[in-house]
């Protein structure tokens, strides 16, 4: 049996997985879609304290610098998805509201 290069098998599962979350998020009905944003926002506020974590490590010469930089990219794509998630939801929340009518003008009497 020939053995496949790790970076191409890599890449399929990538490839695949692009596929599979591209479905699976389309196919979420809109009425599902404000408490699922509300779960990804929870998941990227633990993702916030995990790169806060990794940003106050120590810069060394063992590859702390790695650690900062991964941290400080963590906390600011995380902060990016959150506050989108809450533009998104709050626009998601007003299509449910009710639009109020303009009142009709009163008929002049004469």
């Amino acid at each position: 049996m020939e053995h496949v290069d790790p970076t191409v098998f890599r890449l399929a599962i990538f490839v695949l997985a692009i596929f599979v979350g591209y479905y699976v998020v389309w196919s979420v009905t809109p009425a599902l879609h404000t408490p699922l944003m509300a779960v990804t926002n929870a998941i990227s506020s633990v993702i916030i304290v995990g790169g806060l974590i990794a940003a106050a490590a120590t810069a060394d010469s063992t590859g702390g610098w790695v650690a900062k930089g991964a941290g400080v990219a963590a906390v600011t794509l995380a902060s990016v998805n959150i506050f989108g998630g809450f533009m998104v939801t709050r626009r998601m929340l007003a299509m449910y509201k009710k639009k109020e009518r303009p009142a009709k003008p009163a008929e002049a009497k004469g």
